[in-house]
């Protein structure tokens, strides 16, 4: 591997290990990167199919559907190739229902129409629906009222809210709208779930009047001490706090600005009940699906770990993986923020970091104040927009030393006009190259916000100032075979490095 390396989507290369690997896990994050044909039946699936693993000798992979037919392989009846998400064009259907569903999971048709949710996509409100008919088999609206039911269930079951804050947000505009619905669906009302409940009145009652606190569970194990060390290195006075194994920061979401807190206490827990507590701003109900979806993305809830951990462990990370059993790769509530941190936080570099006065300075002079009574918790991160119109020379006068000032401020307005979009989704690789196209950007810093922005498990680059790294990457020039076998969970393996 060359000093500047980065490892990517588009690099599996159809390496047959790598390929291997990835269908071994069944991860989703590959599905629609390549194909996996069998040559004892012929049949051609998604790395994600459930069908019985076949041996490994008995597997090709192919780049696309179409090559994989054109070798005479047939496709699977229960993956169904053709709903993977692609990047051609006879793929844009699936790519679009899949992209425009994970908005809806998200919230996106609370409060908006089909239309709106169209406009975003840049197409129209018909070809929408045809779309979700054909791949998904349910018109947008009845996915939305699923998404709605279950999170109003949970809110029902788990909290003290009232119905009618429930109603609300679940994403329903109307109480008699709710209770309808929840009859239709449920064959009862929304009360009947209201029933006292110790579980509910033991989750509650250490939690201030001002908060909810809800759980979000994930596949254990998770190192969340090596998780709050990254958060701390780039934690920021006023947006973050950490208390002990807690951490809190401040939250602006579609208008609506608040806290959480998270902690895991998963060793006080039986088995089979692993969970985050995380207490949330009451302000922040009527987001809390977008919020709990970008929740889950900061803290990498979805995770396999005992996937991720089995493979870097027989790769020559053993030593690492016992110590930190399920690594995380930290994410964000925001592309901005992803770009903003990696350019002004304290995350490994080849040159020294900034002073953390600065970012600080950044934050109390671009960043809007948050009214709230959780100490040490009091300022926004600046959004793009505020920092795209108050441009470089404002960020230069704060202390930001001119090319990074110049660089957040170019990538602040390439997000703030869609030129570039640092959301989940996006593609990998189309993502590197665009801001590698900002003057100073490297692939050290291009890499580090793809991976926290889009949650990308096989992103390394060699060129981090981690002094692990840099080992690893200077010792007789092995790093580059190594990395091959750490695919394609590159990222995971970065994370094991940089906190050795």
């Amino acid at each position: 591997m060359p000093a500047h390396d980065v490892r990517l989507a588009a690099p599996l290369a159809l390496d047959a290990d790598v390929c291997s690997r990835a269908c071994d896990a069944r991860d989703s994050r590959f599905d629609g990167l390549f194909f996996v044909a069998i040559t004892s039946t012929r049949i051609y699936c998604r790395p994600v199919c459930p069908a019985r693993v076949s041996h490994r000798d008995r597997r090709r992979f192919y780049p696309s559907a179409a090559a994989a037919e054109g070798a005479g392989y047939r496709p699977c009846m229960r993956c169904r190739p053709e709903l993977a998400p692609g990047r051609a064009a006879v793929d844009a259907v699936p790519r679009l229902a899949e992209a425009a569903a994970r908005r809806v999971e998200a919230g996106a048709l609370n409060g908006r129409s089909v239309a709106d949710l169209a406009g975003e996509f840049d197409v129209s409100e018909r070809h929408l629906r045809r779309a979700f008919a054909r791949e998904l088999g349910i018109a947008p609206i009845q996915l939305a009222l699923t998404h709605r039911l279950l999170l109003a269930k949970r809110l029902l079951t788990d909290t003290r809210l009232s119905v009618t804050q429930i109603a609300f947000a679940s994403g329903f505009q109307s109480l008699r709208r709710f209770n309808a619905v929840f009859q239709e669906r449920y064959r009862m009302p929304p009360s009947a779930l209201r029933r006292p409940s110790p579980a509910r009145a033991t989750s509650q009652s250490d939690v201030r009047a001002d908060l909810l606190r809800l759980t979000l569970g994930y596949r254990p194990p998770l190192a969340w001490d090596a998780l709050l060390s990254c958060f701390a290195r780039d934690a920021i006075d006023g947006v973050d706090v950490l208390d002990g194994r807690r951490y809190g920061r401040t939250v602006s979401l579609d208008g609506c600005t608040g806290v959480i807190f998270a902690e895991d206490s998963a060793k006080e827990r039986s088995p089979g009940t692993a969970h985050l507590d995380v207490d949330i701003s009451l302000s922040l109900v009527p987001v809390l699906m977008p919020l709990l979806a970008r929740l889950r993305h900061l803290f990498d809830l979805d995770a396999e770990p005992a996937t991720v951990d089995a493979h870097l462990g027989r790769e020559g990370l053993g030593e690492m993986v016992r110590c930190r059993p399920g690594i995380r790769v930290p994410g964000a509530l925001g592309g901005f923020e992803a770009a903003f941190r990696a350019l002004l936080g304290g995350w490994p570099d080849d040159r020294r970091p900034l002073d953390v006065g600065v970012a600080r300075r950044v934050v109390s002079t671009l960043g809007e104040p948050v009214e709230c009574s959780a100490p040490g918790l009091e300022r926004l991160l600046p959004t793009a927009e505020c920092v795209a119109a108050r441009g470089s020379d404002a960020l230069v006068a704060l202390g930001v030393p001119t090319l990074r000032a110049v660089q957040l401020a170019e990538l602040a307005q390439a997000i703030h006009t869609g030129r570039i979009s640092l959301e989940r989704g996006a593609h990998s690789t189309d993502l590197v190259r665009a801001l590698l196209a900002i003057e100073g950007i490297g692939e050290r810093l291009a890499t580090t916000i793809v991976m926290r922005a889009s949650s990308w498990p096989d992103a390394l680059s060699s060129s981090s100032g981690a002094p692990s790294i840099a080992a690893w990457a200077s010792h007789d020039g092995t790093f580059g075979a190594q990395a091959e076998r750490w695919r394609p969970w590159s990222a995971y393996a970065a994370m094991h490095l940089w906190a050795r």
